[in-house]
């Protein structure tokens, strides 16, 4: 491995270590065994390391949960059983990474001192709605809805680790809204 390779496993190792804003460059070139100067000549500045290492990880959690997320079995499941597999399998992912979660909480936080990181994150919020919406069927709002549920379920989790929504009372609660809005509605139609 080579000392940018060496340099990209370091950041990322403090990271999700340390957080984005409390990481220096002698963190990373103390974690990766290489001088400060090698920070310099491969990447120009330790925050292009850092979103270099923070891009990869994101890819690489994306590609895991995207795996993680898609079951051939849920074809053979109805809708709310589907439903509840799959909210099951996204918070074993945050209980099985929860460093990686917290780290992209603090990254969003900090997105208006990070202009570099705050287009590319817009776009991959728009790929998040997008897939989500493909997952669990349905359009545009479909996706946003998802993604705000996802967010919300995410910070239960990390907050209070196993006393957050599970799958199964996500469903549940989620099926009591939709009965509470379809009853307001045909309650306003009488009126």
């Amino acid at each position: 491995m080579g000392n940018k390779e060496k340099l990209l496993d370091g950041a990322l190792q403090c990271l999700l270590d340390k957080g984005y804003a409390r990481t220096t460059a002698r963190d990373v070139a103390s974690a990766a065994g290489v001088s400060l100067a090698a920070i310099g000549y491969h990447f120009g500045t330790t925050d292009a390391l850092l979103n270099a290492a923070l891009d990869q990880a994101l890819e690489a959690w994306g590609g895991a949960l995207e795996a993680a997320l898609v079951d051939d079995g849920d074809a053979l499941l109805g809708p709310a059983a589907r439903f509840e597999a799959i909210w099951t399998r996204i918070i074993a992912s945050v209980e099985a990474q929860p460093a990686l979660w917290k780290l992209q909480f603090e990254v969003v936080a900090q997105l208006a001192v990070l202009p570099e990181l705050h287009e590319r994150w817009q776009h991959s919020l728009a790929q998040a709605q997008e897939g989500l919406a493909a997952l669990f069927g349905g359009g545009p709002g479909t996706g946003a809805l998802y993604q705000a549920m996802l967010t919300g379920v995410v910070v239960q989790h990390l907050l209070a680790p196993g006393r957050g929504i599970d799958g199964a009372g996500l469903a549940a609660a989620l099926l009591e809204v939709a009965d509470g809005l379809r009853t307001g509605e045909a309650a306003a139609k009488r009126v």
